[in-house]
């Protein structure tokens, strides 16, 4: 999980918007390759996988958006987070993940809720502090790996016996614009409100990394402990 990001000397100032992005996509790509072959999984692993990814998408996704979008300053920002969040709300987008999880018999249970509590809730406490920058890209990396993380989903549903891919068809494609407009956003907001030095820009980006490999590796973590 290893990766180096940001070195004691090197401020916000010394890195470009188009350095943060290959970081920060980067860092989706690893996550990605890391994910264990779905068939391989026994049905329980992927029940828990769904069901960790739908409690924790479905009640703080517009949540964390709205914080964001509460922290910036940047007015030509703005627009670019409330047009992600008017979509959101008018297509019912928790209501399609719940369909989902549903359908694929993975509905959370208190214990999937708990597994993940406490990353949620660093993360929860991060975006609580309103710091623009730091909100803007971790919302970028989350759309960017939900985006690069659909198919893979759709097939953890695919292998649990479901037919309902509505949320994975929609977030496979809106995703790609979605994670476009929130870079180009903290781009802006870096010219207006710069990040203080001598905070990392990828804070919130490392507390969502680690939120999103609890979610597919809690299992085989607990095993392991075991």
């Amino acid at each position: 999980m290893g990766i180096a990001l940001v070195s004691p000397e090197q401020s916000q100032s010394q890195l470009s918007a188009d350095s943060i992005q290959q970081t920060i996509t980067s860092m989706i790509d690893n996550l990605i390759a890391s994910l264990p072959d779905p068939k391989q999984l026994t049905a329980e692993e992927r029940r828990g996988m769904i069901a960790r990814y739908s409690a924790v998408l479905e009640s703080n996704f517009i949540y964390w958006m709205t914080a964001t979008l509460l922290a910036v300053k940047a007015e030509e920002a703005r627009p670019i987070l409330l047009e992600n969040l008017h979509e959101e709300v008018r297509d019912a987008h928790p209501a399609m993940l719940r369909r989902f999880s549903i359908a694929a018999h993975a509905f959370p249970t208190d214990s999937d809720s708990l597994s993940i509590n406490e990353e949620l809730t660093s993360m929860r406490l991060f975006l609580g502090r309103l710091s623009a920058v730091q909100s803007l890209l971790a919302m970028a990396f989350f759309e960017g790996y939900i985006q690069k993380f659909m198919p893979y989903l759709a097939e953890l549903a695919a292998l649990q016996g479901s037919t309902e891919m509505e949320y994975t068809d929609v977030h496979g494609v809106c995703d790609i614009a979605h994670t476009a407009g929130l870079f180009q956003a903290a781009s802006i907001e870096m010219t207006v409100s710069p990040l203080e030095p001598e905070k990392d820009p990828y804070e919130g980006v490392t507390l969502l990394r680690d939120l999103m490999h609890k979610i597919v590796f809690y299992t085989n973590n607990k095993a392991n402990v075991q």
